[in-house]
């Protein structure tokens, strides 16, 4: 009796020592990126961002761990100074990577016996992002530069030159004149190949001489958009060539350049007008095969794998049966399997599709893989969930099933307790199953209602589902007692590319229904949601979808969260800067069709307006510029909604600062509290 006694008053004991996920855990939190394989396989380095909070910002290192598990990670940068961008030699004895470590972000080389780290290159601009040659010899790298300068030392002269000037304006001729979240000052990123002499980099040259565009693209292109023929003679790059249309254009291509005498780029894919992307050479140097898409215009149209003889020139897809998009690919060491991972009911699978063949298994299980590298048979990957941010597992074999290597955060997250989550499905829109999702509050009681936090994604054509996420964690909400519920509504990606494409001129129609007919699901099926008591919250068009509720379902929710919302379609289309995205979601450019711009735009139901709602927004946010916030608050305002705006001057669409991150969770927990709290509680 008296060891049962002590049993439960231990259980007891670890169950108030324990605490919920909050966001003073969440900023805190590693996180893992980039992992990479040796080539024999042996050895998986990766990067890792740990938050230096002093100094409100993310730091990152590189690590290194067996790929047998035989032994726990280690550093091996040193913290202070950000590394990034790991990559093995061919030889396996060295690792590669970038560092600001000495005051501007150069290449590194670290020997893997032993010693110190060699810095490589001492150029006068910041390294972007870097590929190795498979000789080993040579790295192309990408800076940014003006493309007028033959040298990277004309660029920062330019640059010193202008910090001088007393008049600050900028003259445009065209688009861009700003992207995501900064102003065009002229330059562009250029690809530049140099060799490896010693402990030394050669001068480098430029290769994209003649490209008007940016290499890799912008603003998200990295090291994925560069490749490197096995032989080491040439390599292929990624880049949008439009001229004044490029802030309405989606036009990637890939480009071919030899690495002997002048570089002279080579259009491989011109015959298609939309997206190219991804380029890998299959280990025999026979096959090219990237990502493309086929409708002009379309950012989220499916990305179709494409495969070339480069012996024959003849193309073809492959698994074009598979309706799902490819993101990223990499061959398997024998060349007959082809890696690549994709949203898929609700999770982002890694899937391996069979060259020849084009047979497609999913091969990671539940969750959601964020990157993966290949060497040999061995695949590495890092995978997360609702209930755990991202691990490193390898893969030892294509039927096999994921090993986990690592164990980072097992500290901060000691008796930290999550929700239970759950999937569900209902009829949606149009009669489709639509596919949802259920967190339950921590220390869950199933005699007990709970008030209801309804998220909405962003995209649209986006996914929110099995993942952890750092703004929007669906556990930090369970954590202060809210059941956390959300929808993959039509124009999600996961679930056909035709389930994607029906958000297209429709963005208040079937996304809309489906989010009523998905919580009215919900809470026919979870009897301890309380309908009377919940709130809606969404960023991007998420926030949009928010503005849009208000008007055209304004008696659904007691408040509203809005996070940089699109608030009036018609200013939207003239201050926003990646024009493809709202020409090809509303059918045409805005003076082109008025009505379609006005068919579903939140302004025109400010007169239904009613619910108590939040507004946020960042100053540095181009893609939904500020004063769609500042017109929604206004709107509220005026109309004696009970409202709140919370800016942030140093933030963009994203709120990224640890600090910033805190404030951001207390304003918005405190408005939802605030709504749903009855009397008596």
């Amino acid at each position: 009796m008296a060891r049962a006694l002590l049993l439960v008053l231990a259980a007891w004991a670890v169950h108030a020592a324990a605490k919920p996920l909050d966001v003073e855990i969440l900023v805190r939190l590693d996180r893992v990126s980039e992992p990479t394989l040796s080539p024999d396989g042996r050895l998986v380095a990766y990067a890792l961002r740990e938050t230096d909070f002093e100094n409100n910002r993310g730091i990152s290192s590189i690590w290194l761990v067996p790929a047998d598990g035989s032994r726990p990670a280690r550093r091996l940068t040193a913290k202070g100074s950000n590394a990034s961008q790991p990559r093995f030699s061919p030889d396996g004895k060295s690792l590669y990577f970038l560092s600001n470590r000495s005051g501007t972000q150069q290449l590194w080389r670290l020997p893997l016996d032993g010693g110190e780290a060699i810095q490589l290159s001492d150029f006068p601009l910041d390294v972007g992002v870097y590929a190795l040659s498979p000789k080993g010899d040579a790295v192309a790298l990408s800076f940014e530069v003006f493309t007028a300068c033959d040298t990277l030392a004309c660029s920062k002269e330019r640059l010193d030159a202008r910090a001088k000037e007393k008049a600050s304006g900028v003259l445009y001729e065209q688009l861009f004149v700003r992207h995501w979240d900064r102003w065009k000052d002229g330059r562009r990123s250029q690809l530049f190949f140099a060799r490896i002499e010693g402990d030394r980099l050669s001068e480098p040259r430029r290769l994209s001489s003649g490209i008007e565009g940016d290499v890799p693209s912008k603003p998200f292109g990295g090291s994925e958009e560069i490749a490197f023929a096995p032989d080491g003679e040439s390599l292929v790059f990624v880049a949008r060539v439009a001229g004044r249309e490029e802030a309405w254009s989606t036009n990637l291509d890939l480009w071919q350049v030899n690495l002997s005498g002048e570089p002279k780029p080579i259009n491989l894919t011109a015959d298609n007008p939309a997206t190219d992307t991804a380029p890998v050479f299959s280990p025999d140097g026979r096959y090219l095969a990237w990502t493309a898409m086929r409708r002009p215009g379309y950012e989220s149209d499916r990305l179709a794998i494409m495969l070339r003889d480069l012996k024959t020139g003849q193309t073809r897809e492959v698994a074009p049966e598979w309706d799902r998009s490819a993101h990223g690919l990499a061959f398997s060491g024998d060349g007959r399997l082809l890696y690549t991972y994709s949203e898929d009911l609700g999770h982002r699978r890694l899937f391996a599709i069979e060259v020849g063949s084009g047979k497609t298994r999913a091969v990671s299980g539940d969750g959601s893989v964020s990157a993966f590298a290949t060497a040999g048979a061995k695949v590495v990957l890092t995978r997360d969930d609702l209930a755990s941010p991202a691990q490193v597992f390898i893969l030892d074999r294509p039927d096999g099933r994921p090993r986990r290597l690592t164990d980072h955060n097992a500290d901060k997250l000691a008796g930290v307790r999550f929700g239970e989550y759950e999937q569900f499905r209902f009829e949606g829109a149009e009669g489709r199953t639509v596919y949802g999702w259920v967190v339950k509050p921590v220390d869950f009681d199933p005699a007990r209602k709970y008030p209801i936090a309804f998220l909405v994604h962003g995209g649209p054509q986006g996914s929110m589902g099995n993942s952890f996420h750092y703004r929007w964690n669906p556990q930090t909400y369970a954590g202060q007692g809210f059941a956390a519920v959300f929808i993959d509504f039509h124009g999600s990606t996961g679930y056909g590319q035709a389930f994607t494409d029906a958000i297209n001129r429709d963005w208040g129609g079937k996304p809309l229904e489906d989010l009523k007919r998905g919580l009215e699901a919900a809470l026919a099926r979870y009897p301890f949601l309380d309908g009377e008591r919940a709130c809606a919250l969404g960023a991007s068009y998420g926030g949009y979808m928010i503005n849009w509720i208000a008007g055209a379902w304004p008696d659904g929710f007691r408040c509203l969260v809005n996070h940089c919302g699109v608030f009036d379609l018609r200013s939207m289309y003239y201050s926003t800067e990646e024009l493809w995205f709202v020409e090809w979601e509303f059918g045409a450019p805005q003076f082109a069709d008025p009505s379609a711009f006005e068919k579903h735009n939140p302004l025109n139901l400010v007169s239904r307006w009613q619910t108590p709602m939040l507004v946020i927004h960042g100053a540095n946010d181009f893609r939904v510029p500020l004063e769609q916030g500042l017109a929604a608050f206004t709107a509220l305002q005026r109309r004696g909604i009970p409202s709140q705006l919370l800016y942030f001057p140093d933030e963009s669409h994203w709120v990224l600062k640890p600090h910033n991150s805190i404030q951001w969770h207390r304003t918005v927990e405190a408005w939802l509290k605030r709504w749903t709290q009855d009397a008596g509680e």
